[in-house]
């Protein structure tokens, strides 16, 4: 049933080759196909604006006032791209293995040595739209070390790289919309897959201002609507991203990948309260010039700036001297956990430890760290009151990034023919573990160079007769929509929606995070299976539809994030075995490390959706590796 479509032929042409075997559309054709593209961050603002270039007319939805408030604006620490521009022997070939590697043999590896090969276009884009990357004294673009690799090859606008890229992004974005090729919807919430016999036709939004639900109609759909960090309820995610676009997409038919798969990053401020509402990302490039330790003593209660060298224990180097502070996310967040739990945590709740910059300003001085990370001290300081120039950050690890998605095939189309999903949406790059510096990389990969070639192939199948938004289909989706949220409102239950999503997170953290096991993860699905019936007997949500209605935005997340946590819990247990941020204590080496099981486990779990309450049902997807022999990750 899953046909990944991956072509033929060696690896280094299988892109090349399949780019002239797909069908063309002439250009004069293209004007006669409309493409809905759902989410303005990096891989919706790159595919809207690269397919109406095209001169395909485009629909562009976000629920945000402005395109450039997309969560990709959030992103601080760079992109990767095989240029080689240090002259350290790397490659695409290099970057495609460590890639692999990184995500721990669970991914495909034509798709990903696609991803390196047009990681070299993304940076000569980026400068065309004026992306301020740093540059050296000569006026060369410079490169930094990030986690997993031992060559530098991430680019970067000090801390801000997100944001320049989204902004470069959006402005190619913006130049479409002044054509008039683009037709953007701001504060238009998703809430539904349109399906006409079989294949994606559109989709049913809510206008987040007035209220108004109502469906728009395309020859194809493309999902760029990030992930689903927010089930945990505390992470860096912005706290309007969600999961409504695939999660609906799903119960149409979309089989969902890898859904266990989620990353915990390692370098975040801690949490101070059980008031917080979200949690402050530090970017991994920190890790460059920062070293991470703890005191060798449990419950050192000494300021960090008077403890001797000879008491500190910086672990990461101690335990992985080939990559020290820059092993890879998964490995760094698992090793900080673990000497917290020793005892040895440091701050308020001994739930942290130091990232000092102590050495690197004395070797480097304050000024150069301060050009390389001056925004990202300041947001510490405002954050924390701490001047990081003079004492060391804490930091701790938070739900960050999902790897798992909605599947997908080698075009990027869902198992529903004609929806597409692109970037943190889909599952297809990261395996069981995103490098650092990789997200952006993808999301623009996808934005800007695979989705306009494949959905091509797609477009030349069809007829160019218009989807006539009045077919039955339309209503009924709209109906339904309309019907859900009018349940939502009648409720009148006494919990808000954010009541109910701290109890999510805080079973998910518990059983669904850094470290799993079979009892935990049963006790999280029957936890949820509960709570889902509290949701729908006790929810409150003030107010009406026909509003700005924060809360009924709210509880449709709600609603959708705990189905997905179920799925999630549910795949964690079917995976007998430790893979990137997929650690079931159960499983690992004697020195404490993820243990595979390739015989058994060398898939991607694609499940699909059955109808409220029935048991989804796995799928998988073989992984072949012909190119890179899986290994024991070792970053010794």
């Amino acid at each position: 049933m899953l046909d990944s479509k991956i072509p033929k032929g060696d690896i280094k042409d299988k892109w090349a080759n399949h780019c002239f075997d797909v069908k063309l559309v002439n250009p004069a054709n293209k004007r006669k196909f409309d493409i809905i593209v759902v989410g303005t961050g990096l891989a919706g603002a790159a595919a809207a604006a690269s397919l109406a270039e095209l001169g395909y007319n485009v629909k562009a939805f976000c629920f945000h006032d402005s395109a450039r408030r997309a969560h990709s604006v959030a992103a601080q620490g760079g992109v990767n791209a095989a240029k080689n521009y240090k002259n350290e022997a790397d490659s695409v070939r290099r970057l495609f293995y460590d890639t692999i590697k990184g995500g721990d043999f669970r991914a495909r590896e034509a798709n990903v040595h696609r991803l390196a090969e047009v990681s070299v276009n993304i940076i000569d884009q980026a400068v065309a739209q004026g992306v301020p990357f740093a540059r050296e004294y000569g006026g060369l673009l410079d490169n930094r070390s990030f986690g997993g690799a031992q060559v530098s090859r991430t680019f970067y606008a000090r801390g801000q790289t997100g944001q320049q890229l989204l902004y470069g992004a959006v402005s190619a974005l913006n130049r479409q919309v002044g054509l008039g090729k683009v037709k953007l919807y701001t504060r238009h919430d998703m809430l539904d897959v349109v399906m006409i016999d079989g294949q994606a036709r559109g989709i049913v939004t809510r206008d987040m201002v007035s209220g108004e639900i109502t469906s728009h109609s395309g020859h194809a759909v493309v999902l760029a609507t990030g992930g689903y960090g927010n089930v945990f309820y505390l992470s860096t995610n912005a706290k309007a991203s969600n999961a409504t676009a695939i999660w609906r997409a799903h119960k149409k038919g979309a089989f969902f990948g890898n859904p266990c798969f989620t990353q915990i990053h390692p370098t975040c401020i801690p949490a101070s309260g059980d008031y917080q509402s979200k949690l402050t990302l530090m970017s991994e490039s920190l890790r460059n010039d920062g070293r991470v330790w703890v005191p060798l003593k449990a419950d050192d209660k000494r300021s960090p700036e008077t403890i001797p060298e000879n008491e500190r224990d910086y672990f990461l180097e101690r335990k992985y001297p080939a990559f020290g502070n820059l092993v890879p996310r998964d490995i760094a967040a698992r090793n900080i956990k673990e000497v917290c739990d020793e005892g040895r945590g440091v701050g308020p709740n001994k739930q942290a430890s130091y990232l000092d910059f102590a050495e690197s300003i004395k070797r480097l001085g304050e000024d150069t760290v301060r050009a390389r990370y001056g925004n990202l001290f300041e947001m510490y300081e405002k954050i924390t009151g701490e001047n990081p120039y003079k004492t060391p950050m804490r930091i701790y690890p938070a739900v960050h990034y999902t790897m798992g998605g909605l599947w997908v095939d080698y075009n990027l189309m869902t198992t529903i023919p004609g929806l597409y999903a692109t970037g943190e949406a889909n599952f297809s790059d990261h395996g069981a573990n995103r490098l650092g510096a990789s997200a952006l990389m993808q999301g623009l990969a996808d934005g800007y160079f695979v989705v306009p070639v494949t959905i091509g192939n797609y477009l030349a199948t069809l007829g160019f007769n218009k989807i006539d938004e009045n077919h039955p289909a339309f209503k009924e989706a709209v109906d339904k929509v309309k019907e859900n949220t009018k349940l939502l409102i009648g409720i009148n239950g006494k919990q808000t929606p954010d009541e109910i999503h701290r109890k999510l997170g805080k079973i998910m953290w518990d059983n669904v995070g850094m470290a799993r096991n079979k009892e935990g993860l049963e006790k999280a699905i029957a936890e949820i299976k509960k709570l889902k019936e509290e949701f729908w007997s006790d929810v409150k949500v003030m107010g009406t539809n026909e509003e700005v209605n924060e809360q009924l935005e709210k509880a449709n997340r709600v609603a959708d994030f705990i189905e997905l946590g179920q799925l999630m819990a549910e795949d964690a247990l079917a995976r007998n075995e430790s893979c990137g941020g997929h650690f079931r204590t159960e499983y690992q080496t004697e020195e404490g490390e993820a243990q595979r099981d390739d015989e058994n486990f060398m898939y991607v779990s694609a499940w699909e959706y059955k109808g409220d309450g029935a048991p989804e049902t796995l799928h998988k997807e073989a992984l072949e590796f012909e190119y890179v022999k899986p290994s024991q990750r070792s970053y010794k």
